[in-house]
């Protein structure tokens, strides 16, 4: 066991640089949180100052992401990049989950909340994990291509607007991730490559369950202040994400996320059905 709180281990993983080190950090944290919780003697949340920007390896090199070279995913360095940018992905979503635990303690909230990130950061570490295992099969590894700087935007231009956070976070970042997934998932199955296959469907089939957390303690925190919970969520989009939202949608997984059309649709350039009006 430990001695530290929640928001002392969520900084603890914020500050490994390595890779593979930080979700080693990561998933021992969670343990320790879950242990603690299955004994009835939940760790104190405490206070603790996440970093403005996580610890990051040397490589790869972060690129602003108009600059990041594109790669048709049909060739096998494509597909390479393609698990590559994935890698990235799921890397950067481990400091996000530990990080909205650490930044916004002083909100109170119920311990359901703290269960959920942290369930959601050891399961974002698992994927790093199996992302990098696909990689060093096909004789690469995470840092041998240059990757998007723009990641952690998200995270700086809602420092402190914890429902701005669950908007632009989990409820449009990692649902555009319930979107591409299946497409992905084609490109590997067209290469008959059973191990990217296999860890693609786990990412996916769990990155429903972040989106919902999202949804789930957006519309709590919604409830909390008496706020309409659509137009919140327009609103915050519209002042922290960076232009429109861009279809086609997953519709069916992000209603099993709790995210109904009419969410979404809107923040878009198109013409929404008539439905999501």
């Amino acid at each position: 066991m430990t001695n530290k709180t929640l928001s002392e281990l969520a900084v603890d993983v914020m500050t490994t640089a390595d890779g593979r080190a930080k979700t080693e950090v990561s998933r021992r944290n969670a343990a320790i949180w879950f242990t603690a919780r299955d004994k009835g003697q939940p760790l104190a949340i405490g206070h603790a100052t996440p970093p403005e920007r996580p610890a990051r390896p040397a490589q790869p090199e972060l690129l602003d992401p108009r600059d990041v070279p594109r790669r048709r995913p049909g060739s096998p360095q494509g597909r390479i990049a393609l698990l590559h940018a994935v890698a990235h992905i799921e890397l950067n979503a481990v400091d996000l989950h530990w990080d909205i635990i650490a930044r916004f303690t002083d909100t109170e909230m119920p311990l359901g909340f703290y269960d959920d990130w942290v369930k959601s950061a050891d399961e974002e570490s698992r994927h790093f994990n199996m992302m990098c295992d696909c990689l060093e099969a096909h004789g690469s590894h995470y840092g041998a291509l240059p990757a998007h700087a723009g990641m952690w935007r998200a995270a700086e231009d809602t420092s402190d607007d914890l429902l701005g956070r669950l908007a632009v976070v989990p409820m449009v970042l990692e649902a555009r991730g319930l979107d591409v997934t299946p497409g992905m998932i084609r490109v590997f199955e067209n290469a008959k490559d059973a191990q990217t296959i296999e860890a693609l469907k786990v990412i996916y089939a769990e990155e429903v369950g972040h989106v919902a957390y999202g949804s789930k303690w957006f519309n709590f925190l919604c409830g909390r202040h008496a706020l309409d919970p659509k137009q919140q969520f327009h609103d915050l989009v519209k002042r922290y994400f960076h232009g429109p939202l861009k279809p086609p949608f997953n519709e069916e997984k992000r209603a099993d996320a709790g995210m109904p059309p009419d969410f979404y649709w809107p923040l878009t350039d198109e013409t929404p059905p008539a439905y999501a009006r």
